[in-house]
């Protein structure tokens, strides 16, 4: 029975009219892509998710900075490690800059706290613009969902008004209106209809989700980009002191 049905629904398909069928062709363009880009998403948001806690936890159980970097290397889809990678390099050129070739710190009395904010605010800048990459990494191919999401149903009732009127156009020149005349070409129509929305709901639903994981990647983002910077400062500031 589940054969005969998908044999009909074929077969309405091939039956369906050279504008109905270029709908349906694009249609399924659209759904094969966000098909590929929900694959490809789900995997590298998991692995990325899972990248960042194994990062978190090695950072806050690490006490030499040059270690947690050189473990950054391994991980390649965390955008944290990426984001704290950025800062540590911009935070070693700016103590080199402020660094004599002898290893003494350029001035002895006020250079030294402006230098410390300096070096601060320059991780700062460098942590923000690490972290609009990595955001602008994790939501690429997304907006295709979005788009699909709300593209697709209207562009699959354009085939189905499209096939209706060349059914009633039909009817017209036939002169008979009775069911068994006007049933075949409107349910022909009507798949474009159903087309769109198979290709319209998968899309939605994964975009919300992504969204949510990305939201919570961010959010993860600004809160170690903070927690990395309150440690940049009060490790200037006992330098300072000492």
């Amino acid at each position: 029975m589940g054969f005969g049905v998908n044999n009909d629904i074929l077969q309405m398909i091939l039956d369906s009219g050279p504008m109905v069928r270029f709908v349906l062709i694009l249609l399924l363009f659209f759904s094969i892509i966000s098909w590929a880009i929900i694959f490809i998403k789900y995997r590298y948001l998991r692995k990325a998710r899972k990248e960042s806690l194994y990062f978190t936890e090695f950072f806050w159980k690490s006490r030499d900075l040059s270690e947690v970097f050189a473990e950054t290397k391994r991980l390649k889809c965390s955008p944290i490690a990426r984001v704290f990678s950025a800062g540590y390099i911009e935070l070693k050129k700016s103590t080199k800059r402020n660094t004599r070739p002898g290893g003494k710190n350029v001035g002895q009395d006020n250079v030294p706290i402006t230098m410390q904010v300096m070096t601060v605010e320059n991780v700062r800048r460098s942590l923000r613009r690490a972290m609009d990459a990595e955001t602008t990494q994790l939501n690429s191919l997304l907006p295709f969902l979005a788009t699909t999401g709300s593209t697709t149903p209207f562009i699959g009732l354009f085939g189905t008004v499209w096939g209706i009127m060349t059914s009633f156009r039909g009817i017209g020149l036939k002169g008979s209106a009775s069911l068994a005349v006007v049933a075949p070409g409107i349910s022909e129509a009507l798949i474009a209809t159903a087309a769109g929305l198979a290709a319209a709901i998968p899309a939605v639903v994964a975009f919300n989700y992504f969204s949510n994981k990305v939201k919570v990647l961010e959010s993860e983002m600004e809160s170690f980009s903070a927690d990395f910077l309150n440690i940049v400062d009060r490790n200037l500031m006992q330098k300072r002191r000492d």
